[in-house]
């Protein structure tokens, strides 16, 4: 057996044969696998229903059935186990027809116990890496993760912070521009900790009247104020063994702040306009859109609050650091649009892609949004075109930066370098083709910077996207009147 092989291995062996059993059974006790034997179909079947072998060593030719019937039977039931097909009557077709069933192996009649070794170690081994790859997917390259939707590497870093923060008490501290999901982020770490069957309760400072604030938070009873007619649970009580959210932290009031302080210290408060204590089990997740270190040195936010906050700090990427999860996002949120709108968009064209991929973002997701919801309800039609893109947005395409400061002008005519050599009159080809290789190299030059491209050619991006639009028409007339059916 290899030596990576895991010991232990659970293996049924359906053998009709006692002495064959009792043979293969000795070959394998020497790798210290549990074997237990079946002699019929029917008994493998039974034992598949309470217990999930590793493996299945299965004898084609059984009394009751054929081998092929059971192995037809994991397969459809998709039941999670490796089957080798051991027989004496093997032949081409039949283990073209096991492995079209799923058999990890197959192997005839007379064999040593080497040769039942090795297959049972390579098929272990190919098992262990399956289940490595499968959690290697499941943790590094997952494309969603609770509500998020984005397989860029910034955002896996953000998933297993995430994970690894969740089970504890610590307090989270968000940060990033607005728009980028700081709630959204909160809520994940609520959902994967053991609090997630308790309450979630988001509270942003920004959007509560300061003389308010400590009310909303901690509550109030009945006369501690003009309008209290009664006694009222605040945030902190509704969150009691959940999570309580505090959003753009850094707007809330100083003197609030002392009393938040105490608050995470001791799990302690008072409601306003009550002189008695209460207890609460919650779990303290902030967020800020603004450089917290800042405030603090500006003087708008305690030092001491800040370090009690900042215990395990998640910084949120921008949109525009986020590569292809735009167009994963964009997508996502046009098939949800359409189905509340009644719409049958089903795609993007590539003009609008390289559009979304191009733009900055600066109000990140939730512009993104606003954009596809702007395209979705204004227009219809199989395919987003360039033309229902905002005007705003198409107007912001439209103005060239200069990103690559004095050398543009030199990368710009390098670009469109004619060739050096002459060429004759049989050699000339018409000019759009000219144009499109010009284009392409600049964009090839520019790492497919399509804005960048344009900024050096002196032209606008949305003149380099109709173009595109416009030869991939011609190349193919037929795709495009298709797509735009």
């Amino acid at each position: 057996m290899s030596e990576n092989t895991p010991s232990k291995a659970q293996i049924l062996l359906v053998e009709d044969s006692p002495s064959l059993a009792a043979v293969y059974q000795n070959y394998l006790a020497a790798d210290d696998h549990n074997t237990e034997a079946v002699d019929t179909g029917a008994a493998a079947l039974a034992h598949l229903e309470t217990r999930t072998p590793d493996i299945v060593l299965l004898d084609l030719r059984l009394p009751d059935m054929s081998g092929m019937e059971v192995l037809k039977h994991i397969h459809e039931c998709d039941i999670d186990t490796a089957v080798v097909i051991i027989t004496a009557h093997g032949s081409i077709d039949a283990a073209i027809e096991a492995m079209r069933y799923g058999a990890a192996d197959f192997i005839a009649k007379p064999f040593d116990a080497t040769r039942l070794r090795v297959t049972v170690g390579n098929v272990l081994d190919k098992r262990r890496l399956s289940n490595m790859v499968s959690c290697y997917q499941q943790t590094f390259e997952r494309d969603r993760f609770h509500g998020f939707v984005g397989a860029s590497i910034p955002m896996q870093a953000v998933y297993r912070i995430i994970e690894s923060a969740a089970p504890s008490r610590a307090t989270v501290f968000i940060t990033g521009e607005s728009g980028t999901g700081k709630e959204l982020c909160a809520d994940a770490v609520h959902r994967e900790s053991p609090r997630r069957e308790q309450a979630f309760v988001a509270l942003n400072c920004a959007a509560i009247p300061r003389d308010l604030m400590e009310s909303e938070i901690f509550g109030h009873v009945k006369g501690a104020f003009t309008g209290a007619a009664g006694r009222r649970d605040g945030a902190a009580t509704r969150a009691d063994g959940g999570t309580l959210f505090l959003d753009e932290i850094c707007e809330m009031d100083m003197d609030l702040q002392s009393k938040l302080l105490r608050f995470i210290q001791t799990g302690r408060f008072q409601r306003v306009g009550d002189s008695k204590e209460e207890q609460v089990d919650i779990r303290i997740v902030c967020a800020t859109n603004r450089e917290p270190l800042g405030e603090v040195r500006a003087g708008r936010f305690r030092e001491d609050l800040y370090y009690r906050l900042n215990v395990i700090p998640i910084q949120l990427p921008p949109l525009r650091e986020r590569g292809d999860d735009i167009l994963a996002i964009a997508i996502d949120m046009l098939h949800r649009m359409v189905d509340e709108e009644g719409k049958k968009f089903r795609g993007l064209s590539a003009a609008v892609a390289d559009a979304l991929r191009g733009y900055l973002w600066p109000g990140n997701v939730r512009e993104l949004e606003n954009v596809i919801r702007n395209i979705v309800v204004l227009n219809d039609g199989e395919q987003v075109s360039y033309d229902m893109l905002p005007v705003q947005l198409q107007q912001a395409l439209e103005r060239p930066v200069d990103e690559a400061g004095e050398d543009s002008g030199r990368l710009a005519r390098q670009a469109s370098t004619a060739p050096a050599e002459p060429i004759a009159v049989s050699g000339i080809r018409p000019l759009w083709l000219e144009e499109k290789d010009i284009i392409e190299r600049a964009i090839e030059a520019c790492a497919g910077n399509i804005p960048k491209a344009a900024a050096l050619l002196d032209i606008s991006a949305s003149t380099i996207y109709r173009k595109r639009a416009a030869w991939d028409k011609t190349a193919n007339p037929q795709a495009s009147d298709a797509g735009q059916a």
